[in-house]
């Protein structure tokens, strides 16, 4: 079972996404490594999402000190949580050597090991169950259906979304920002522009 966790994390990669995503229940944002430094667009999305606060999990390299300290500039303070990966040598699965300072990272440390650090921020609210969906979306023709694609690029634009957010992170996104039935009316007053 996932441990539940109402605050949104940031990690540095996918591989980090993907992992952390099996362990915990939560919103999991990608710095795309060094990317967040020139992406505008993206650290809007960051600002926006945890402006309530966040968790950030950034591997204990150099690199991912690096990641930490801009996000720092970028967030208040006071609602950051740090959650640190222990420095354990070693190499991850799926690459073929060993990363610069030869550290495993977020998607190289164990799900125990990660299960531990999360578990103090686990929630203690019951699950919502009034939240807008992928179902949603396919309601109004932003997800699965003729030109969804585009038409939730636009929506995202109009929101001062990242544009290449996908259906699920979409989903994410506005339930955390305006909740399912703000989504709602946005949607409509969205499809009255047309």
């Amino acid at each position: 079972m996932k441990i539940k966790i109402d605050l949104p994390v940031i990690v540095e990669g996918k591989y980090d996404k993907i992992k952390l995503s099996s362990i915990i229940d939560a919103t999991v944002i990608t710095t795309d490594g060094f990317g967040i430094f020139k992406d505008k667009q993206k650290k809007d999305y960051i600002k926006a999402l945890c402006k309530d606060g966040v968790i950030i999990a950034t591997d204990s390299d150099s690199a991912g000190n690096l990641i930490r300290g801009h996000l720092k500039g970028i967030l208040p303070n006071d609602k950051i949580y740090n959650v640190y990966i222990p420095q354990i040598k070693g190499r991850e699965k799926r690459k073929t050597t060993q990363s610069k300072e030869g550290y495993l990272g977020v998607e190289g440390t164990d799900a125990k090991t990660l299960c531990d650090l999360f578990l103090p921020f686990t929630s203690t609210k019951e699950p919502e169950t009034d939240v807008i969906t992928r179902t949603d979306l396919y309601n109004y023709g932003l997800f699965g259906c003729e030109d969804s694609s585009g038409k939730r690029k636009k929506l995202c634009r109009a929101l001062s979304l990242p544009d290449n957010i996908s259906a699920k992170a979409l989903c994410e996104a506005l339930n955390r920002l305006y909740g399912k039935q703000k989504t709602i009316d946005l949607i409509k007053d969205f499809d009255g522009e047309k």
